[in-house]
This record gives structure tokens, sequence and C-alpha cells, in this order.
């Protein structure tokens, strides 16, 4: 399997508004963003990279995970991609300050939304599902820090999660045990509003819906990751005008043989994926 483009010195050029929009995570999960992108922003061509024979990106260290992003970021400005969304709370965690310091063109990442939840809330206490490698993360606590000070904040490590949505088991029994058993200590402290902290985790959000009741209040941050794309492009006059329908690509190094498949279904219709 070929691997992906080795680190350029020099890996950004002029950007103009024809040009796509990159957005990159550990694997599939991202996709869930790249929904609410494509949704707000329909003509906009886009490209995603699932680095998927690398995830998940909880259990690694910082150092690994940068030269990750660093990569699939490379083979992304290979395309020049205009903007680059790093659809992972991870990722972003680890490496988005180095990313920016790389390249030049807009980056956008994902946090968990702690500080919504804290809105949203009616109790004060407030659960977080997300990868130990967030929850460990100098950045969440930060959030915490500026956002959680009023409220219970209950997090919760959802080790083998992310793997299960890479596989694409969403509905299977092993899945909803998993889920079973990281939102119970959420629900015995009495959090009313759940953060969904990792992409992966909005396609099991009719799974975790089951677990937590119609009463608690789920809240993933796609969408404003999204708005958040678009006030940068605007503010970079980069919103495409072009009048062709978008087109909008996948590429993944996954080694499964039924990646195409998994895509295609929580991308919601057939795709071609094409392998780097």
């Amino acid at each position: 399997m070929p691997e992906l483009p080795p680190n350029h010195e020099n890996p950004t050029k002029l950007t103009s508004a024809s040009q796509p929009v990159g957005v990159m995570d550990s694997g599939v999960g991202g996709i869930s963003v790249l929904k609410h992108i494509h949704a707000l922003l329909p003509d906009e061509d886009l490209i995603y990279v699932a680095d998927s024979k690398y995830a998940p990106y909880g259990s690694k260290t910082a150092a690994e995970i940068t030269e990750r992003c660093f990569a699939v970021a490379d083979f992304l400005i290979a395309q020049h991609v205009k903007a680059l969304v790093v659809a992972c709370n991870t990722a972003t965690a680890a490496a988005i300050d180095a990313m920016r310091q790389k390249y030049t063109i807009p980056i956008i990442g994902m946090e968990p939304a702690v500080k919504p939840a804290a809105s949203a809330s009616k109790n004060g206490v407030i659960g977080v599902l997300a990868t130990v490698g967030t929850l460990k993360s100098a950045q969440f606590a930060a959030l915490l820090e500026s956002y959680g000070r009023n409220v219970k904040v209950v997090t919760q490590g959802c080790t083998g999660l992310v793997e299960c949505v890479e596989r694409g088991e969403l509905h299977n029994e092993n899945t909803k045990a998993l889920i079973q058993q990281y939102c119970a200590p959420l629900l015995t402290e009495g959090a009313d509003t759940i953060v969904l902290g990792c992409t992966h985790y909005p396609f099991v959000k009719a799974a975790i819906r089951e677990v937590v009741g119609e009463h608690v209040t789920l809240i993933d941050t796609g969408a404003a990751v999204a708005q958040q794309l678009k006030r940068q492009l605007a503010e970079g006059q980069l919103i495409t005008t072009k009048t062709r329908p978008a087109e909008v690509t996948f590429w993944t190094n996954s080694e499964a043989e039924n990646a195409e498949k998994i895509m295609g279904a929580l991308w919601g219709k057939s795709v071609t994926v094409g392998r780097i």
C-alpha cells in the first residue's frame, strides 16, 4: 500500500475560492462533521481522508498523533485544499497548534462542547463521552477551567467505541453493551446533558438515546464546526462562486475490504473511496 506523501518544506500555496475543502479524521467518524459541512455549504467541493489504518488516535501519544496529522494534511495540501477541518477531538487537542504553525491555510478544529452543554443543562450536571486521549489533554483541562466552573462535569472515557463505528457495527449487541457501560456512570451522577466528545459517537446516537432516555440532551459539535468553517471562508473571501454540483470525494488507508461499504453507509449513499 503506498504511503502518504512526505512532508514538504513549503506545502501551502495561494488559495482561491474554487479550491476544495479538506476534512480529516483518525477514521470514519469525521463523516458526521462532513455531513454538517455539506448541508451548510452544499456548493463546496469536499475531500475527506480517513486515517483508519492508524485509528484510534486516543491511545497514541501527542507526538504520534501530530506525525499522523502532518502526513494526512500533506496529502490534502497536495490536493490544493483551501481550508482544512480536523474533524477529530483527539487530533485537535494534540496537534492543531503545530498544524497552524506549519500550514498557512485556515485550519478548523474540534473540541468537546462543554460551553453549550453548561448552558443547556437545567440541573448543572453534564456528562462527557470522549476518548481517553481527549479527556487527558491540556485543551480539555482548559475547557473545564473556562466553562465548567459552575457545573458538575462527569467524564467517561469510551475505550473500544471508536473501533465499533470503524467496523460499521452501529446496532449490534457489543456496541450497545459498551454504550450502556459508559453512560451508566453519567446517569448515576444525574447528568441531564451529555456531550458526544468524539466525532464517531453521533453515528451511535440512536443507541445512546435508547440508554439515556428522551429527557437527556445530547450535544455534538458538528454543526458548530461547519458554521466556523463558513465564517473563516467568508473572511478570506473563499466561499465558492461556482455553479456546477459539488464533488465530495473520499480517501482511506484502511486495510478493511468493506471500508467503502462502511463509509457509504455512514455518508448515506454509495461512494467510491480512493486508497492511499
